[in-house]
């Protein structure tokens, strides 16, 4: 408690102090990303609890839904915290174009890998082997998911759960420090953000990538071409969270959205409101429809409407803060 105290007081210092032309940075921070990275740690700290309580298949899924659900509350803030020691990588190695999570996966687990054994030894194995596609794949995948309490599967799902909440905490911890180098850009001593606006670009380029995943990777990928759909590729299929992923990730782009935007947006409100309804109303869990005509029309539909948000963002917030989008690491360019 004391050590948590410590933490968060210079944060609170910074919160206190910072000046009205930042309110919308300050409000993003301890409203928006603070309380999502801290509910990250916690779910990710239960997972491993639990896997090591029982760490079958059956006994560790409700905790990895829980873990995946709180990512997806923080998975577009890809800088910082997120971006030290390719952190959100490790967490989430998806798109796997490549299928290495498979493949790393096969190899540790007919290797027997003994990197399970050691905490610092795991954290060294290739990222298409940790986290929680990783565990997805351990969890879902038949050719997997039979393994015993005994055997080295339980081991290695163990060792990811334990890598996840190691990193998941030391996010939660860095934010404590990163915070205030967002209150005080521009100020003395600063080489994070050397301007104010660097802060608040930095959280709008933040936002505009997740949109642009969204549409570009989680629908984009799965609908392929009309000629040749590609539902396999669907996020998270195996575990049947591919339209829970794009929902959870639009309700938090619209949280940040809403908290950044330096008065009404009703624009904006309006275009997240009615891509999630449309969302919501596909019910095909895992995108397998856009095989069907009718089927993928409905989920263009929605990526047009995600790609309104993006349109709607740039007119209102992007305006009223006086940015637009710039480099995102997660761009790969």
């Amino acid at each position: 408690m004391i050590r948590a105290l410590a933490l968060a007081l210079p944060l609170a210092v910074a919160l206190t102090a910072t000046p009205p032309a930042h309110a919308n940075v300050s409000e993003a921070v301890a409203d928006h990303i603070l309380p999502r990275v801290h509910s990250f740690a916690v779910q990710s700290r239960a997972l491993s609890v639990n896997a090591d309580a029982d760490c079958t298949a059956e006994g560790v899924r409700p905790s990895f839904h829980n873990a995946f659900d709180a990512w997806m509350g923080i998975s577009h803030l890809a800088f910082g915290p997120l971006e030290e020691e390719g952190r959100a990588l490790a967490i989430a190695f998806w798109p796997d174009k490549r299928g290495m999570v498979a493949a790393t996966v096969a190899t540790l687990v007919a290797e027997e890998d003994d990197a399970v054994a050691e905490e610092s030894a795991f954290a060294q194995v290739s990222v298409a082997g940790r986290g929680l596609f990783a565990l997805e794949r351990l969890l879902y995948d038949p050719a997997h998911a039979g393994y015993g309490r005994e055997s080295y599967t339980c081991r290695l799902v163990q060792a990811i759960a334990r890598d996840l909440s190691r990193m998941a905490g030391e996010i939660d911890r860095d934010w404590a420090a990163h915070g205030p180098l967002m209150l005080t850009a521009g100020e003395a001593g600063n080489t994070t953000y050397l301007a104010p606006k660097e802060a608040v670009q930095r959280l709008y380029t933040a936002m505009m990538a997740g949109l642009e995943f969204d549409a570009d990777q989680r629908l984009g990928r799965p609908l392929g071409t009309f000629d040749r759909p590609r539902p396999e590729r669907a996020e998270a299929r195996r575990s049947a969270r591919s339209l829970r992923n794009l929902v959870l990730s639009l309700e938090a782009l619209r949280d940040l959205a809403v908290t950044l935007a330096d008065g009404p947006v009703p624009a904006t409100e309006a275009a997240f409101d009615q891509a999630l309804a449309q969302a919501e109303d596909l019910q095909d869990p895992v995108f397998g429809s856009v095989a069907e005509p009718s089927g993928r029309l409905k989920v263009e539909i929605v990526q047009q409407s995600v790609r309104a948000i993006e349109a709607a963002v740039a007119a209102e917030i992007g305006v009223q803060l006086g940015v637009a989008a710039g480099f995102n690491s997660a761009d790969g360019d």
